[in-house]
């Protein structure tokens, strides 16, 4: 079998393990057990399962933590497997195209954000690595230097993000529904308010894969934070 048969067949099977992701992780946001046979609700009509902000809460957050774990995998592997073969050990470069995205340092300047603020930030943060991610897996498809199992955690992280992003939109919805937060964040939804600067995409770009994970493990790391906090102050008598 020549090269390039061999990369559509990986391809294909990329593609087959994508499509699996898909649903594996919309049952777990979207319900799980015997509850999944009934579809979630925001106001619980009938028919419908209903989750309490803290559950939603909960579900996210462990969302995130499986994803910057997997972010932390693969970021590890590729400084012990790639790095070495391309001499590029000791070289440092830390430039994100999310730098462009203002994010509170440390978890105090976190707490004093306005929870529509700090939700705004989670949200653009997700969206930001969306196209980013899926043109890495792409990119390790067609490259040597990755294994299959590593080309499948750079899309199975691709197809998270998307989910993840989603999972935080129904949060922030029931918040407002409860009046917790305002509804300045309705306009949030649209791909206009959310969608990376033409700058911002071609920073992400011109990143180095090195960089790209660095940065994606950090980002990952802050999303998972901001939503603990965010819960904390929602619904701090659940786990804070």
């Amino acid at each position: 079998m020549s090269r390039n048969n061999i990369k559509q067949v990986l391809l294909l099977a990329a593609l087959s393990v994508w499509a699996l992701l898909l649903v594996l992780v919309c049952v777990e946001l979207c319900g799980s057990g015997r509850a999944s046979a009934a579809p979630i609700c925001v106001q619980g009509q009938a028919g419908c399962h209903f989750l309490s902000l803290a559950d939603l809460f909960d579900r996210v957050i462990q969302h995130s933590a499986r994803m910057h774990s997997i972010s932390s995998d693969l970021h590890s592997e590729f400084e012990q497997y790639v790095l070495p073969s391309r001499n590029h050990i000791g070289r440092i470069n830390r430039h994100c195209h999310t730098a462009t995205i203002l994010t509170p340092n440390g978890k105090e300047n976190a707490q004093r954000l306005a929870r529509e603020e700090l939700t705004e930030v989670i949200l653009k943060l997700l969206v930001a690595w969306k196209d980013p991610l899926w043109q890495f897996h792409q990119n390790m498809v067609h490259q040597d230097d990755f294994n299959n199992f590593s080309s499948n955690k750079a899309l199975e992280m691709s197809y998270m993000v998307h989910e993840l992003r989603k999972g935080v939109e129904k949060v922030a919805d029931r918040m407002q529904h409860l009046g917790m937060i305002s509804n300045s964040l309705s306009g949030l939804s649209s791909p206009e308010a959310l969608d990376p600067s033409s700058d911002t995409r071609g920073e992400s770009q011109a990143m180095s894969d090195h960089d790209l994970l660095y940065c994606f493990r950090r980002d990952s790391n802050k999303v998972q934070n901001y939503l603990k906090i965010l819960k904390c102050r929602i619904v701090p008598e659940n786990g804070c």
